[in-house]
């Protein structure tokens, strides 16, 4: 998968997207390997991007043990993970993309919470998406169809 050249915005998702579904599994900080894992990137880029999101106030970084979503990086991810959980479900029962987790990700930091938030609506009128729930029913890996 080609990440040269994708705008910051969606690398930035990306990433508070990966950090926030690994908090969930396990207790934080999570490791820059387990995230580079879990997007496919390299050991160096993840870190590299760990710093950025760092400066920019959405991650706190531990040296030699992980990253940890701030106040800040974990409302924007909740938000983002909403929007992701309503493209998988979108991706999955609608499209029946066997990849719908990874195009899920690739996508929900280009679409708005308004955007999303009608789609479940409009998909899923009468059902409850619980978000909380699909941390784990959505899979391992938020890049990866399983």
């Amino acid at each position: 998968m080609a990440h040269v050249g994708e705008p910051r915005p969606t690398r930035t998702a990306r990433y508070l997207l990966a950090l926030y579904i690994a908090e969930h599994r396990a207790s934080p900080p999570v490791s820059p390997g387990r995230i580079a894992e879990m997007l496919d990137r390299s050991p160096a880029a993840t870190t590299e991007m760990l710093q950025r999101l760092a400066a920019d106030g959405l991650v706190a970084r531990e040296p030699y043990e992980g990253a940890t979503l701030t106040d800040a990086g974990r409302e924007r991810a909740a938000d983002l993970h909403e929007t992701y959980v309503a493209l998988s479900w979108f991706f999955r029962d609608v499209l029946d993309l066997d990849a719908y987790e990874r195009e899920a990700m690739e996508m929900a930091g280009l679409v708005s919470p308004a955007v999303a938030e009608r789609l479940t609506h409009l998909l899923f009128e009468d059902a409850e998406i619980d978000t909380e729930a699909h941390l784990d029913d959505l899979g391992a890996s938020p890049t990866r169809a399983e």
